[in-house]
């Protein structure tokens, strides 16, 4: 009798320790099934889509891997999936670059000679650049390469820099470049490299072609999807880490970054998304999607199939039941 109380009450204990479900804002509660399900729900959906493969050594990638995660209020992340992936950021990165240009410019300085506009053209279009040689905004490739050139340093430093906040962000010093996808980008990166004399023809950028290099670097940064709902946190949060540190706190900087991921953070798809998603977002074609509830929780979802918009398919439809289940959207 003694026994079996015994065994049942570190049952019981087991069951009620063992946590199912997180809060997010508002009473809301987020159970780990529902994210599993979505997950199973979805992961199919890879042959919709295409593996990007301009860049030789991301066509490599599993298009298979699905990974969701959430960094909640508390700063407690949960993952499910193939949450131990790694893929590289690619232009996730622009949010970290932006965030470092605006830090040592200023804002003005930084949007004197590109917009805060969104665009109905691909990522790498050249008419993202207007008459001027002025990037529309700076989540599309040629408005990054100017964010880019903005951060003072010489050879990598710029780079390093980048690094350095993901590696803070993420509180993970463990982060790094994939050698042999820089090494493919850069070997690949034709149109960025003629936008980037586009605009150093029109004198926006002064520094030599190692500029670009920093660029191909940044969006060869190796990550999980675990990082990344880290940082979907740390901007959610106007800069504070999900440990709780403050180090980078600046609610202003945070709000410019979230309004152009809304803006444009999902290039010409940005328009339709803000409608059925309505959160500030941010995509990359290694098959990473960060999201952002505002003063809330950070999101990432994980797969390398990509939309005829650079997006993560899988990540997009996962995303938008994963809001309408709990009403994230801002609106």
């Amino acid at each position: 009798m003694y026994k079996t109380i015994s065994f049942l009450s570190i049952a019981i204990f087991y069951i009620l320790s063992t946590p199912s479900t997180i809060v997010c804002g508002q009473n809301k509660i987020i159970d780990k099934k529902v994210m599993l399900h979505l997950v199973n729900k979805h992961k199919l959906a890879f042959t919709q889509g295409k593996v990007a493969d301009y860049i030789p050594e991301l066509g490599k990638a599993n298009p298979k891997a699905v990974a969701f995660s959430i960094t909640n209020e508390n700063g407690e992340t949960w993952s499910v999936g193939d949450n131990k992936q790694k893929f590289t950021i690619q232009s996730i990165s622009k949010l970290i670059a932006l965030m470092l240009a605006v830090e040592e410019n200023g804002e003005e300085k930084v949007f004197t000679q590109m917009g805060y506009y969104g665009t109905h053209h691909p990522f790498n279009y050249f008419a993202n650049l207007d008459h001027n040689g002025r990037p529309l905004n700076p989540m599309m490739n040629a408005g990054a390469i100017y964010t880019t050139s903005l951060i003072a340093g010489d050879a990598d430093e710029p780079y390093q820099k980048i690094l350095a906040r993901i590696r803070y962000i993420t509180n993970n010093p463990k982060i790094d470049i994939n050698p042999t996808i820089y090494e493919s980008e850069k070997a690949t990166g034709y149109r960025n490299r003629g936008m980037f004399y586009l605009m150093k023809n029109y004198g926006m950028i002064e520094k030599e072609e190692e500029v670009l290099n920093n660029y191909f670097r940044q969006c060869s940064i190796e990550i999980d999807v675990e990082d990344l709902s880290k940082i979907a946190y740390f901007i959610a949060n106007q800069g504070t880490r999900y440990d709780g540190d403050k180090t980078h706190y600046n609610k202003e900087l945070m709000q410019l970054i979230q309004a152009q991921m809304l803006t444009a953070g999902m290039y010409e798809f940005s328009g339709e998304y803000a409608r059925t998603i309505a959160l500030p977002s941010k995509s990359g074609v290694g098959g990473g999607i960060i999201a952002t509830v505002p003063n809330k929780i950070g999101i990432a979802v994980y797969n390398p199939s990509l939309d005829e918009h650079g997006n993560s398919l899988v990540g997009y439809l996962i995303l938008k039941d994963f809001v309408q289940e709990y009403s994230l959207g801002i609106f």
